[in-house]
């Protein structure tokens, strides 16, 4: 019976021990820009959530795992890339604007068809973890690439 009590106050105590513990901050794409200020480190925002995500033992995650953590910190680019393209229209002339947009219709069918063809070489499940990789990556460079301009712009006002 005390080995029971005992046994009982060692796990209440780890328990209050580790509730008093504060976990580390998650990184984010947001956080890592912020402290980069858009200047040429940037793009080593590229995999700051995706990399501890995945881990540093190759293979150590299945597919499936991977492109979560890729397809994770890719949904982060792409709420910086349409934040910076909403700031850019609101910004622009109607030409520019409609430049924009044209470009980024291009970016997008160019990504696209350029991450995919992992699947057209390889052709087999490899290439999905490949795709999502390429998607995460051409998409925070895009991210980067028109943050710029809408940090500029900011500026500009």
């Amino acid at each position: 019976m005390k080995s029971a009590i005992a046994l009982v106050a060692i796990l209440i105590s780890g328990f209050s021990a580790a509730q008093a513990q504060t976990p580390r901050a998650k990184p984010t794409v947001e956080a890592c820009l912020a402290k980069s200020k858009a200047g040429p480190n940037t793009d080593l925002c590229i995999g700051v959530t995706s990399n501890p995500c995945i881990g540093p033992e190759e293979g150590a995650k299945r597919d499936s795992g991977l492109i979560a953590c890729l397809n994770d910190e890719q949904q982060q680019w792409d709420k910086v890339l349409n934040a910076s393209f909403q700031t850019l229209i609101k910004g622009l002339e109607p030409e520019q604007q409609a430049k924009l947009r044209e470009t980024q219709r291009a970016w997008i069918a160019s990504r696209d068809l350029t991450c995919n063809f992992y699947m057209d070489y390889f052709d087999g499940s490899m290439a999905n973890p490949m795709i999502a990789n390429c998607m995460n990556r051409e998409t925070a460079r895009r991210a980067i690439f028109l943050k710029g301009f809408a940090d500029d712009l900011a500026q500009r006002k």
